[in-house]
């Protein structure tokens, strides 16, 4: 899907580079772009991209290929490959913020230049990736990915539904995945791993605190029934978080006490029961 459009260190308008950087199909773009224009595009009409670019090195993973076992961590190909899925959600969170971006051009200002700043967030977070699958003796490129979020958030018809579902929910699961990872890479004696997830996992608390403030913003308040039937089918609460839930990081990212206690107490009915997200990729 590669964009035929002004060369990308040429864009004008934050809308330009937006699409350049879903559309680009440039590794080096992905992962370390020009620096964004400082203005939008005046009269911006609303652009929904189907779907992202994918440099030659960015692969498909084939079936059976999923996050290493404990035991499996203490190899550090393994922990290059989990590192590997971490860079790839880093990856399409950065997209999906420039999708919103053009999306929803009639959104508020200051909620687009948020969007702007975390897709830059996350560009800087697969730097700290990229260093460590290197130091680890492997290169981006030297596994398959899966473009789970572009497969369910670009079904959202909404600035609201959009929040709900990439910052309330998937982002606000890796409160508790990074700190496990976290754990897990300790274990396993890699300290610089560790201290990654545990930074990003830190940084990520504004990025679900800015969903948050939104949604609050825009339905009155963090309610979580609302939030619920915001999420399209067959997504639900029961896959946006992982266990324990990480209260305290929630919290400090504004969701409230009674959220907390729905979303740890919710169970889906047994058909058509999702596993949770569980470990990525």
């Amino acid at each position: 899907m590669a964009t035929t459009q002004t060369p990308f260190d040429k864009a004008t308008d934050i809308e330009a580079w937006a699409e350049h950087y879903v559309c680009s199909v440039e590794l080096q773009h992905k992962l370390a772009p020009p620096p964004p224009p400082k203005a939008f595009r005046e009269g911006a009409v609303a652009l929904r991209l189907s779907a992202p670019g994918r440099p030659p090195e960015l692969r498909q993973a084939k079936r059976g290929e999923r996050t290493p076992k404990q035991e499996a961590l203490e190899e550090p190909y393994y922990r290059a490959r989990t590192l590997h899925a971490f860079l790839h959600h880093e990856l399409q969170a950065a997209e999906l913020m420039c999708w919103a971006i053009l999306a929803f051009p009639e959104a508020e200002p200051e909620f687009r230049r948020g969007l702007l700043a975390i897709c830059l967030d996350e560009i800087r977070h697969m730097g700290l990736y990229v260093e460590h699958i290197r130091a680890l003796g492997c290169q981006v490129g030297d596994f398959g990915v899966r473009d789970w979020f572009w497969k369910r958030v670009p079904t959202c018809t909404s600035k609201l539904e959009f929040v709900a579902v990439l910052g309330m929910g998937l982002e606000a699961a890796n409160l508790e995945y990074a700190p496990s990872f976290a754990a897990r890479f300790r274990r396993a004696g890699d300290e610089v791993g560790a201290r990654i997830q545990e930074r990003i996992a830190a940084e990520e608390v504004a990025h679900v605190g800015f969903a948050t403030r939104w949604f609050a913003r825009w339905t009155g308040g963090c309610d979580f029934d609302e939030w619920s039937r915001l999420l399209p089918p067959p997504l639900s609460p029961w896959v946006m978080h992982g266990n324990p839930i990480a209260s305290d990081a929630r919290r400090r990212a504004g969701m409230s006490e009674a959220f907390l206690q729905s979303l740890a107490a919710y169970v889906p009915e047994p058909k058509g029961r999702a596993a949770p997200l569980g470990e990525p990729e």
